[in-house]
């Protein structure tokens, strides 16, 4: 596991997160009043993002690093079978039993997609 490229894809994972949810914010607040008006405060926020970033690419690393991941289709194949198996599990859950809206489950799984692509291919790179 290098410490380096697990900080690198905290670090991509949060500015992505952040932007995806700059994009779908406005979307999200009219789907569900949580996410309407003033959130917690940036000062707070984000350290609390990049330590989960960080958290769920030390995972990551370390599975890469245990898996025959040898190159960028095996590191992209790690993040979309962590994305069906995880996230996508999680949130069809949610839809199915607690009723959240499709189109908000949606925009948390695309978020994720996109995060767990790039910490793969980030952390599952190996060097020559």
């Amino acid at each position: 596991m290098s410490a380096a490229r697990v900080a690198a894809a905290a670090g991509a994972s949060f500015a992505a997160s952040s932007a995806w949810y700059a994009a779908f914010g406005e979307r999200l607040a009219r789907l569900d009043e949580a996410y309407a008006g003033p959130g917690p405060s940036p000062a707070v926020v984000a350290p609390v993002e990049l330590v989960r970033s960080g958290v769920v690419a030390t995972a990551v690393s370390v599975l890469a690093g245990r898996l025959p991941v040898r190159g960028p289709r095996q590191a992209l194949a790690l993040g979309a079978g962590l994305w069906a198996a995880f996230p996508v599990v999680l949130l069809t859950g949610s839809v199915v039993h607690e009723k959240v809206p499709w189109q908000q489950a949606a925009i948390h799984a695309g978020d994720w997609l996109v995060k767990l692509l790039l910490v793969s291919s980030i952390v599952g790179r190996r060097s020559r």
